[in-house]
């Protein structure tokens, strides 16, 4: 029996910080790198929060934290990039999520005059198109003015806190 089932349907019950963000954890998600230019400089930030929102007009959606140093750049510049890792680029997250290496300097690429990382398995430009306070986040959406698709490649995975891969196998 469930802790909220032996207390009664109708009492929530109360749970920390923590373990909300324990409970998302489990959503398996890909990565992405987040990245905007303001006055010549390339600003990027990894995040896993990150989805489609509609196909007519093309929108994704980014939430990003209201401490984040990309919060305030994203709003300034107005545009942003979005690329989707593969597997090989986890040095390129781990750079982006504030473990850089010192022997390791991603590189950029452009579409739309947009700074995405080359070599991502999709890289996107969009326009800011709205935001919405999301509690301790903020939801950016963006119209997507170009996208590309290099190749196929397999996804770069975060789940419960720490990179995963697929399985292979028959379906």
């Amino acid at each position: 029996m469930t802790e909220s089932a032996a207390r009664g349907a109708s009492e929530p019950v109360p749970f920390t910080s923590r373990q909300f963000r324990d409970a998302m954890g489990q959503f398996a998600t890909g990565v992405v790198v987040i990245s905007t230019e303001l006055d010549g400089e390339i600003h990027a930030m990894t995040a896993n929060a990150f989805m489609s929102g509609s196909l007519e007009p093309p929108l994704v959606l980014v939430s990003v934290a209201k401490t984040a140093r990309m919060h305030d750049r994203l709003e300034k510049a107005g545009r942003f990039g979005i690329s989707v890792l593969t597997k090989p680029q986890l040095q390129v997250s781990n750079h982006f999520s504030g473990r850089p290496s010192a022997d390791f300097q991603p590189t950029f690429s452009r579409i739309c005059d947009m700074p995405v990382i080359d070599g991502a398995a999709v890289q996107l430009a969009a326009k800011l198109h709205h935001a919405y306070a999301c509690g301790d986040h903020t939801l950016y959406v963006g119209l997507v003015q170009e996208l590309q698709r290099p190749g196929e490649a397999e996804p770069l995975l975060y789940h419960a806190g720490r990179y995963a891969a697929l399985e292979s196998g028959n379906n």
